[in-house]
């Protein structure tokens, strides 16, 4: 994907590439540089989404649809999730299009209905079994529980995506590189992606016929319960039909709670990415014997020494409905400033993508390098850590040195004056 040659959606467009529903002839290209970044271009449209579902659930419910140290980490690791992709194209495309040029047995056209709605079958029946896998295997379900480790359900706990997720997922899609051009499959991986933004959402009920087909917001809330019943359930991306061919479907009946089996009550970006992965670690070294160790990494996240291979159902912890999710206790001024960095921080981030092309690699990874540590230090102060001020006041330092040499210019240039002031500042409120 080429991010010169991008046109941006129309408000129609950006609307319907959230529901699956544009069209072939809209969304058909011959080459791979055409295929619009459709990710980045939903970005308004997030936005957009997230503050309509604050003001409905105001109106139905009297009050927000979740927290806001919650959503913060959630678009925080939305952010670093699609980072790496300012440095090259991501693995998906390029082990796709390795396997395309060197093992292809068939070209299908680029501009046949068919093969569109073929690939968005392909596409959702490899992410079915992708997304069953990182469940069922935990070096997998390493990266995975990014997503599910809020313990809100709503329009932002979408974008709480995985660092490293996309490193096993391009494996159930690589048999379709075999006859589907990878503009073709370019286009439907964004789209899958996209239409489950929406199903994040506890104001949508249920979709009557729609529910036998489609994944919906009921059917999603099931898969993100830790309640017992709903553990490793509902795996679909757009069609529920794969799982109810393959056993793994369930209805939503009791209230569902959210969140890990085993809460990590933290707002730190690292840990919500990591901490899984150090688990892994020391679980490994820890226990004895060549295939045991083997099991650690390739069984399920419940599996121990005698245990089947997903674990016993009734290790996990049961719920009472009453859980308190874990929450920050810093001032609302704090919070204020959070709110603000993140802000500048996600407009810092969207002008970056929106310039890549014209910045050198030294000012991109020095860009990169210090959206990290702004998140992070975000995190802390929201986790109130004990050397969050000093972490805090490094970030204002290194953003007034960043800024001095040139390597960081804001996003509107009136502005640079009166964000030094306001870093300046900041290292004293900390």
């Amino acid at each position: 994907m080429n991010p010169e040659a991008q046109q941006d959606v129309s408000v129609s467009q950006g609307v319907r590439m959230l529901f699956y529903m544009m069209k072939p002839n809209e969304t058909s290209f011959q080459t791979l540089e055409e295929v619009p970044d459709y990710v980045k271009q939903a970005t308004p449209f997030f936005i957009s989404l997230m503050l309509l579902e604050l003001v409905v659930s105001w109106i139905l419910k009297g009050k927000a649809p979740g927290r806001l140290d919650d959503a913060l980490t959630s678009m925080s690791a939305g952010i670093l999730s699609r980072l790496p992709s300012l440095f090259s194209r991501s693995i998906e495309l390029t082990t796709y299009i390795y396997i395309w040029e060197n093992y292809r047995l068939i070209i299908l056209p680029w501009d046949s209905p068919w093969t569109w709605y073929l690939t968005f079958l392909g596409v959702d029946f490899g992410y079915y079994w992708f997304h069953r896998m990182a469940h069922e295997v935990n070096i997998m379900w390493a990266g995975h529980q990014t997503h599910h480790s809020s313990e809100d359900y709503n329009l932002s706990t979408a974008l709480r995506q995985s660092v490293f997720q996309i490193y096993t997922s391009w494996i159930f899609y690589s048999p379709l590189a075999l006859f589907i051009p990878p503009s073709v499959y370019a286009v439907h991986l964004q789209f899958n992606l996209l239409y489950q933004f929406w199903i994040h959402t506890e104001i949508i009920n249920n979709l009557g016929p729609l529910e036998l087909i489609l994944n919906t917001p009921s059917h999603h809330r099931v898969h993100h319960g830790r309640n017992r019943y709903c553990i490793d359930k509902n795996y679909a991306g757009v069609l529920i039909i794969w799982d109810r061919i393959f056993g793994t479907f369930e209805a939503e009946n009791e209230k569902v709670v959210y969140g890990l089996t085993h809460p990590i009550n933290t707002f730190e970006p690292f840990m919500v990415q990591f901490h899984h992965l150090v688990y892994i670690w020391t679980t490994f070294w820890a226990t004895p014997g060549f295939f045991n160790k083997f099991s650690v990494l390739f069984k399920g996240p419940g599996w121990s020494p005698g245990k089947p291979r997903l674990g016993l159902s009734e290790e996990i912890p049961e719920v009472t409905g009453k859980e308190v999710p874990f929450s920050s206790s810093v001032s609302h001024l704090l919070r204020i400033y959070a709110v603000v960095q993140f802000a500048l921080t996600l407009a810092f981030y969207e002008e970056t993508f929106a310039d890549k092309a014209g910045l050198s690699q030294v000012t991109l990874l020095l860009r990169v390098c210090f959206v990290i540590l702004t998140l992070t230090s975000i995190g802390f102060l929201l986790d109130q850590r004990p050397k969050a001020a000093v972490l805090e006041t490094f970030h204002c330092l290194v953003f007034l040195m960043l800024c001095r040499f040139g390597h960081l210019k804001p996003f509107t240039p009136s502005l640079s004056f009166a964000l030094e002031e306001f870093c300046t500042f900041s290292c004293q409120l900390v």
